[in-house]
């Protein structure tokens, strides 16, 4: 007897989705595949990966996020960064979604946010597109065949590009409408087909849920080593920081490449796949990433291809800088099978500073790597947000304040108490600019990089001499084996000196007039840690 691909008791129409003309429940890839070219959505690329664009929005819609402002969420939500929505409007969006949905083909994906399976979250997407429920199925972690039998959703996503909002009706700002109301347990996405947004929405699903659990969610990678996953390390930071590249380490064990979570016992993965940046990817720096783009399955986002020999141009960025591949965790050879990992050993902080001014790596005190944390300083790099054309800085807090739906401090609070109780070693790594700011300097070597990261999780870095950086405050190596000791200073990579220090006294002011709003609620520790 075949095992029912859905919970017989949980169709669309027990939820009161009702009139679409077929629900496809949980197709594997091969289906998803044949659905998507029937259906016109894409093209079958080189090696059976799907080529996929999403049109006018080839990022994520931040603005056109919101939070619905219900009675049992109003003390927890942090308002000042997300956007409220009242009951009323999201119900009306969500009558007026159900009714679009009548008479068309709808794609379910029934699937688990974590790996950690007491703490994982049950999570069903909706989708109007095929090859949506391709990159979701990748993303999200897949239950076996006879969960699905008796699996029940605590949190539904339906999400219909087709659909546009209406600003005055939905409450919204635009056409374009991502609203999560955490009451009734529903996430509806409208009018954008990036299939990021998929992704991020139980992203901040969790960055909600957890917290009350003594659970830290976090925005970053994690890796182990091979014979020892209880050398763990974390590598926070923004889209574009490096948490894909320097974390698929082949000399180390991937856990995963962008949403973890922290209990009492360990770091878990949130999702099932990675999601990489494909733009000047180079063979010999990331050959198994690159390997995806042609992987049967693999979501092909956004790049630009031959339409004759389907061969993929990795340095057009012509329809976005921000091209992706979406592949599930086993296409990546050293990747773990049960995507979970001691506590960590080492907390890296990515950041890429468009200024120049930061060292590749320095260590940081525990109330350094507090303030650094809730700084979240960083550049937004090229499409990774509508509208981003060049690298911005920005202080992004918690290196994920898109995805925090609570106030920072939360989530700081419990990052201090869990270093404070396990023990890390916490280093912040620039993986930005050296010798100029954007437009003059260049990026940081990424072979470079991995040799000062090599040395920080392998102990030997804890060995070298060491600076005190005099604007920051911490800890920098003088001198590190296959790396230039000019690179380690970053005044020294200036061709002028003074317009260096100028750049960082601006950075340095910057830090400070950020940090001010944190100031009310941290310990005497942290702000001493405080620069500025």
């Amino acid at each position: 007897m075949t095992t029912p691909r859905v919970n017989p008791n949980k169709r669309l129409e027990d939820q009161g989705i009702t009139g679409v003309s077929q629900a496809h429940y949980n197709l594997l890839e091969p289906a998803l595949i044949e659905a998507a070219l029937k259906r016109g959505e894409g093209r079958l690329g080189l090696g059976g990966a799907f080529l996929a664009s999403t049109g006018t929005h080839t990022g994520r819609s931040p603005k056109d996020k919101f939070v619905v402002r219900s009675a049992d969420v109003e003390d927890k939500i942090w308002w000042d960064n997300n956007a409220p929505m009242s009951p009323d409007a999201f119900d009306c969006l969500y009558a007026d979604m159900l009714e679009h949905v009548k008479g068309q083909e709808v794609f379910v994906q029934d699937l688990y946010g974590g790996a950690d399976a007491e703490h994982r979250l049950d999570v069903r997407v909706v989708t109007e597109l095929a090859w949506h429920g391709l990159f979701i199925r990748h993303l999200l972690r897949r239950p076996e065949a006879e969960e699905l039998a008796t699996f029940d959703p605590e949190f539904t996503i339906i999400n219909c590009p087709s659909f546009k909002a209406d600003p005055a009706r939905h409450g919204c700002r635009s056409e374009t409408v991502i609203a999560l109301n955490l009451s009734r347990k529903l996430i509806l996405i409208a009018n954008t087909a990036y299939a990021g947004e998929n992704k991020k929405s139980v992203f901040t699903l969790l960055n909600y849920l957890l917290p009350e659990k003594g659970i830290m969610p976090m925005h970053c990678s994690a890796n182990h080593g091979l014979d020892d996953a209880n050398d763990t390390a974390v590598f926070f930071g923004l889209s574009g920081t490096g948490k894909t590249t320097l974390s698929a380490d082949p000399a180390r064990t991937l856990i995963g490449d962008d949403e973890h979570g922290w209990s009492e016992t360990g770091i878990f993965n949130f999702e099932g796949g990675c999601y990489a940046k494909t733009i000047n990817l180079d063979p010999e720096a990331e050959p198994e990433i690159y390997a995806t783009t042609s992987r049967f399955g693999s979501v092909v986002e956004n790049m630009v291809y031959d339409p004759d020999t389907l061969e993929l141009d990795f340095t057009d960025d012509s329809l976005t800088a921000n091209t992706r591949v979406a592949y599930p965790l086993d296409a990546i050879s050293n990747a773990s099978a049960t995507s979970l990992g001691g506590v960590p050993k080492n907390i890296i902080m990515l950041t890429c500073d468009a200024f120049g001014v930061l060292p590749p790596i320095a260590r940081l005190t525990p109330a350094q790597a507090m303030y650094h944390f809730l700084s979240g300083f960083t550049s937004k790099v090229a499409g990774t947000e509508q509208g981003v054309t060049e690298p911005q800085p920005t202080f992004s807090t918690c290196f994920g304040a898109p995805f925090m739906p609570r106030r920072p401090e939360v989530y700081g609070k419990l990052l201090q108490e869990k270093i404070a109780k396990f023990g890390a070693e916490c280093w912040l790594v620039n993986t930005g600019w050296t010798g100029g700011a954007y437009g003059t300097g260049s990026r940081m070597p990424i072979k470079a990089t991995r040799a000062l990261l090599s040395a920080a999780l392998d102990g030997s870095l804890k060995n070298a001499e060491f600076r005190r950086d005099p604007n920051f405050g911490f800890d920098v190596p003088v001198a590190v084996p296959g790396v230039a000791d000019v690179l380690l200073d970053p005044r020294r990579t200036w061709a002028d000196p003074a317009a260096y220090d100028h750049q960082a006294a601006k950075l340095v002011a910057m830090f400070a007039e950020n940090f001010a709003q944190y100031v009310p609620f941290i310990d005497d520790e942290i702000k001493r840690a405080a620069i500025g």
